[in-house]
């Protein structure tokens, strides 16, 4: 993948950056050049991946916004299905699982994994580090969702829940 200044990427776990331009460091005595990325979501963070390691990373472009509603389609066409990641496995298991979807950074696989955590809420407490999978996941499904549409994070995230929501919604009535 070639980055150009300005145009936007996703590095897997971080999320959409917009490309700065290559910065000189010294590291360890040797000045080496980093790509400046600049991630998007709220935290004003900035990365500095080495130019020469660029190959390794399984960094993508945006999701084309011709694609939001298949992802969405996903998300709606699995929410009730209870044979998934979320609740065949113990939580060792869904916990390495969703360490490589993370590492993956395919944002398919990351909506897998938020239909998953929030169907196996609606059927038991999560665990906290299953919590802090399951709002890592969002946000960044939320982040990328927003550049491509081109909306607020508050917008992208209510499209994911109004999809979300009917499976909530229809495991809790099975519960009562």
């Amino acid at each position: 993948m070639t980055l150009t200044v300005g145009d936007k990427v996703v590095y897997p776990g971080r999320g959409p950056c917009l490309i700065g331009g290559v910065v000189q460091k010294v590291v360890c005595g040797t000045s080496t050049s980093f790509y400046r990325l600049a991630l998007l979501d709220d935290s004003r963070a900035e990365l500095f991946v080495p130019v020469a390691n660029l190959r390794d990373l399984h960094m993508r472009a945006l999701l084309d916004r011709s694609e939001i509603p298949k992802l969405l389609g996903q998300l709606r066409t699995r929410a009730g299905v209870t044979k998934d990641l979320g609740t065949a496995k113990n939580w060792r298991q869904r916990e390495l699982d969703n360490l490589k979807l993370f590492s993956s950074g395919s944002i398919f696989d990351l909506a897998r994994m938020v239909e998953s955590l929030t169907q196996l809420s609606g059927t038991k407490t999560l665990a906290s580090h299953e919590r802090e999978t399951l709002y890592r996941a969002r946000k960044l499904l939320i982040c990328e969702i927003s550049e491509v549409m081109n909306e607020s994070k508050t917008t992208a995230e209510a499209r994911i829940d109004s999809v979300l929501e009917p499976a909530k919604n229809k495991s809790n009535q099975s519960r009562n």
